[in-house]
């Protein structure tokens, strides 16, 4: 049977003829020795080829790239912490939601963009976490909390995605995506008002934390479809450059998340200190 591929069609390994084509003759030519059975038995019984030996895309790749654009993020945060520079912020926050949206809309990844996008996030949420951090004389860190509850809140969804107590199905997906782009648009609009000093404060307050436990929640639950495109993509075998695709979408869901357990750890400190 002939294969509908052109170049398997063309290629005389798939020719009628032999064990697989090997035994056919050339045309205008004696026939060829067949190989030797032994070197045969050593193929079939060699190892078996590796995801990476095939370029698909492993766990490993994603650890690997996370970790990367992770560790740019807490590279050029701790910069920007120690530096307090408000223009650095203000530079990371517009950079990042410019490259978070050219990132997002691109059909292939780009780890150069992806890397920028991290770096300049690690500006933006460094110069908030100074900035929040600068409020109380006492010492403090309300940012080195929301970094441990951050990694806390990652290892627990971690360990109910691969119990298979949070799966993400079709259900789940359309419910989630509906609220985070319903969120999206609330903090959009109360942005925009604020411009015009209009918005609502949701840093201060019992609204602002009512909205804070939203976001982390949505957040969190948005880790599970990470997690899914991630074993997904493993399981099904799709390229190796996908692995940033992996490392974009945790970077932009840990930051999210990081922001929303900050803003609710700084509304707790200030209703305890009576600010």
């Amino acid at each position: 049977m002939e294969s509908n591929n052109p170049a398997l069609r063309n290629a005389p390994q798939f020719k009628r003829g032999g064990y697989a084509g090997f035994d056919a003759a050339p045309r205008g030519g004696a026939p060829t020795a067949p190989h030797d059975p032994r070197s045969l038995e050593d193929m079939y019984n060699g190892p078996t080829a590796t995801a990476a030996d095939t370029g698909r895309m492993t766990y490993d790749d994603v650890v690997l790239r996370a970790g990367m654009t992770l560790g740019t993020v807490v590279v050029l945060g701790g910069i920007s912490y120690l530096l307090g520079n408000p223009l650095l912020m203000i530079v990371g926050a517009l950079g990042g939601l410019v490259l978070g949206l050219v990132n997002s809309f691109k059909r292939e990844p780009s780890p150069a963009l992806i890397l920028a996008y991290a770096a300049l996030q690690g500006l933006f949420i460094g110069g908030l976490s100074r900035f929040i951090d600068m409020q109380y004389l006492d010492g403090s860190s309300v940012a080195l909390q929301a970094v441990i509850a951050t990694v806390a809140v990652f290892a627990v969804m971690l360990v109910l995605y691969r119990s298979g107590a949070v799966r993400a199905t079709p259900k789940f997906r359309r419910i989630l995506i509906g609220a985070v782009l319903g969120y999206a648009v609330f903090c959009l609009i109360n942005f925009v008002f604020a411009l015009f000093g209009a918005g609502l404060n949701l840093w201060a307050g019992p609204l602002g934390l009512a909205v804070g436990a939203i976001g982390a929640i949505l957040a969190s639950l948005s880790l599970v479809l990470d997690f899914d495109f991630i074993e997904t993509g493993v399981k099904n075998g799709i390229p190796q450059r996908y692995a940033w695709t992996a490392a974009f979408g945790l970077t932009v869901t840990l930051v999210w998340l990081y922001i929303e357990l900050l803003r609710i750890l700084s509304i707790i400190r200030a209703m305890a200190s009576g600010e």
